[in-house]
């Protein structure tokens, strides 16, 4: 029963990996049983960071012993899926998931990433730059000497320029939506305004106030009629307006009225780092050794 406790080997779901970055924005490794040196850790999470720093990547890469689903590149798509490794919409988050256990090395790519890091890429890596170190149980340099290989593929010059575009693309659409929010009340105002100008007769904008009577008025408020001519046809338009005393604004009987309300803008903080909603589907591979 002794032996049997002492050899007993931590099993992870996609749900119960500690998902380190979230802790630590520079972090992007997941060595939660320590198979993976310092060293290693620090190495390529410095890749990851010049990754994302550079051209918006995500990473997350688990070093783990057992887990469960046992298929490592479900288990790494999942992973994926479930944490929202990359942005939301780019959908250029990677997992990489090293299973000592079942011996299986994966690369699982959101859709935004599979143009660029192509199933058979991946599997080139793995192949020539992991395996070899795998299958001796050198676990520090297979993970160091693929994540340098994959790290240049990912700073590739074309990947950079795309995100560029799509970043210039997000800000001049914030700008729009700021523009549209701050002009719209006034557009509207100044549509009301003009509409209010123009001959239902004759369809010119010629309208003007002639005439003002005031039809009755006591405590509670009072009625006026307000005669416009429209200067093309001298076609004449009466409305009657009510203005209660008792509110602050009044009620017209020949329209409508339009109420404008404003929003507010929350802020947030930022505890360690945040992954933006990424989703995966079947991209990548996986290498068994």
């Amino acid at each position: 029963m002794l032996v049997t406790l002492g050899t007993s080997a931590t099993v992870w779901t996609p749900k119960t990996v500690p998902i380190i970055h979230l802790q630590d924005s520079t972090r992007y490794v997941c060595n939660p049983e320590g198979i993976l040196s310092q060293s290693a850790c620090d190495e390529i999470d410095a890749i990851f960071r010049a990754v994302e720093d550079s051209t918006g990547v995500q990473a997350l890469v688990a070093v783990l012993s057992g887990i469960d689903p046992d298929d490592c590149h479900e288990f790494s798509r999942l992973l994926g899926e479930t944490v929202g490794v990359g942005v939301e919409g780019r959908d250029n988050g990677i997992v990489v998931v090293l299973s000592t256990t079942e011996r299986d090395i994966s690369f699982s790519t959101g859709y935004g990433l599979e143009g660029v890091m192509t199933d058979a890429l991946s599997k080139r890596i793995q192949v020539n730059h992991m395996v070899p170190y795998f299958r001796d149980n050198n676990w520090d340099e297979g993970m160091v000497e693929g994540m340098r290989e994959l790290g240049k593929y990912l700073m590739d010059p074309e990947l950079k320029a795309r995100d560029a575009n799509e970043k210039r693309e997000d800000r001049f659409m914030l700008l729009f939506l700021c523009l549209f929010i701050i002009c719209a009340p006034f557009a509207l105002i100044y549509l009301a305004l003009r509409l209010s100008k123009k001959c239902p007769h004759c369809g010119k904008y010629k309208l003007k106030l002639t005439h003002t009577e005031t039809l009755y008025k006591n405590a509670r408020g009072k009625k006026v009629r307000y005669t416009y001519t429209c200067k093309n046809c001298h076609h004449q338009v009466v409305k009657d307006r009510y203005t209660d005393y008792g509110s602050s604004s009044g009620s017209s009987s020949s329209g409508g009225g339009t109420i404008f309300g404003g929003g507010s803008f929350g802020g947030g903080g930022f505890g360690g780092g945040h992954y933006g909603g990424g989703h995966f589907g079947g991209g990548g591979a996986h290498t068994k050794f």
